[in-house]
């Protein structure tokens, strides 16, 4: 009975052994650098790098952006101050006489752009 037991005891213990060396191997390339799981965590590692490379240089830009577009904001409020002034102003100007034919379009000549002899009417 006691060969017996030693000969399961011992069976148990090469199939556990054959066990972890499948285990062993299996974990080998597992974490290999090149193929499994250590070389993809090292591509996500080098792409995390340069994706925070690109977020740093695109927020820079986007600063330099926003203050590109706040200087034109202010020239162009700056314009229409100015123009709402000037259009002010033409309504300050006096009504055209009725004879006057510089300030009357219906007697004055106009030149229309487009015509091939450069007719006016």
């Amino acid at each position: 009975m006691d060969a017996i037991a030693n000969i399961f005891l011992a069976g148990g213990a090469l199939g556990a052994a054959a066990y972890c060396l499948v285990l062993s191997r299996r974990l080998q390339r597992f974490t290999d650098l090149e193929k499994g799981v250590g070389g993809a965590v090292a591509v996500l590692s080098a792409q995390v790098d340069d994706l925070t490379r690109a977020l740093a240089l695109a927020q820079g830009r986007a600063g330099e952006s926003a203050v590109s577009l706040t200087g034109a904001s202010q020239r162009a409020e700056a314009a229409a101050g100015r123009l709402e002034v000037l259009l002010a102003a033409l309504h300050d100007l006096p009504a055209p006489a009725a004879g006057d034919a510089a300030n009357d379009p219906a007697g004055a000549t106009v030149f229309v752009r487009g015509l091939a002899n450069g007719v006016s009417r």
